[in-house]
């Protein structure tokens, strides 16, 4: 198989992607599953067929890949083919795989402060309630700066988010106490939480990786991620009356947890005006 127009494929690919404000992790996404699928074929994907297409998600399907590396592939082969191939009618060879329908695993308020009060040293405490106290995706937590906290507005800034998005989440009192006394400790002077090289934010990976640790360590009989703290976050707030509409614009999402049956949490108090009853949308 020639590299050459594998190279140029790729760049176009690149291109096509950065064009429309792709992130770099979906970029990389979209790339490995092109190649992977290059790789099955065993020449360039641009000579591919209906049937190759076809005969790929079978081969998918018997190795026994999940549904959802499944659609991610359809995602990639789709773009590839409608965008930098200009082939959209080869998107009508590719199947979605349905999902399988699962509850969403959600925390305790009393396993939550268990996290919080295990975790190892000020920094991770500090971040862990961050993801859960403002509902924070890992990567907004991650890439958060000191000058990004608006103690006046009690407001944390969060630039590029999901959709390269800027918004404003949620600071409540208790949470900016805890930030402050992280500040005292750590002094952060650019990134919020700085990973092993000072210069750089801690990755997405170490956070992940310690709070699963904290979670073994603790026997919390539940997958564990930075994600289910901002589950936790969106059902706690439901939990304490807020309306779902208030907790979609929170979160800048569509969706929300299910309730449970704790109440009340003073990392994630809102005003009253929140409150369903007070609710104006």
């Amino acid at each position: 198989m020639s590299e050459t127009p594998i190279s140029l494929l790729r760049r176009r690919m690149i291109e096509d992607m950065s064009l429309r404000n792709f992130g770099e992790k979906t970029q990389n996404d979209y790339i490995r599953h092109v190649k992977t699928f290059s790789t099955f074929l065993g020449r360039s994907p641009a000579n591919a067929t209906g049937e190759d297409l076809r005969r790929y998600q079978v081969h998918q399907s018997q190795a026994g890949e999940s549904p959802a590396t499944i659609n991610a592939s359809v995602a990639a082969l789709r773009f590839f083919f409608r965008v930098t191939l200009n082939h959209p009618e080869m998107g009508r060879h590719l199947t979605l795989v349905p999902l399988p329908k699962r509850l969403r695993v959600v925390l305790s308020e009393e396993e939550v402060a268990q996290l919080l009060e295990a975790a190892p040293g000020v920094k991770y405490k500090a971040a862990f309630s961050v993801a859960y106290g403002a509902g924070l995706r890992v990567s907004e937590v991650a890439n958060l700066k000191v000058s990004d906290i608006d103690s006046d507005r009690m407001l944390l800034r969060i630039e590029q988010g999901k959709g390269k998005k800027d918004r404003h989440a949620m600071l409540s009192p208790r949470l900016l106490a805890i930030l402050r006394d992280y500040w005292w400790v750590a002094k952060p002077s650019a990134w919020l939480f700085r990973g092993r090289d000072p210069l750089l934010p801690i990755t997405t990976r170490q956070l992940h990786r310690v709070l699963c640790e904290t979670a073994e360590a603790l026997e919390i009989n539940k997958r564990v991620t930075p994600h289910v703290l901002r589950h936790s976050f969106a059902t706690h707030l439901l939990d304490q009356g807020v309306d779902i509409r208030v907790i979609q614009v929170l979160l800048k999402t569509s969706t929300y947890c299910p309730p449970t049956a704790n109440r009340g949490s003073d990392l994630v108090s809102v005003s009253s005006a929140m409150r369903r009853d007070g609710a104006r949308f």
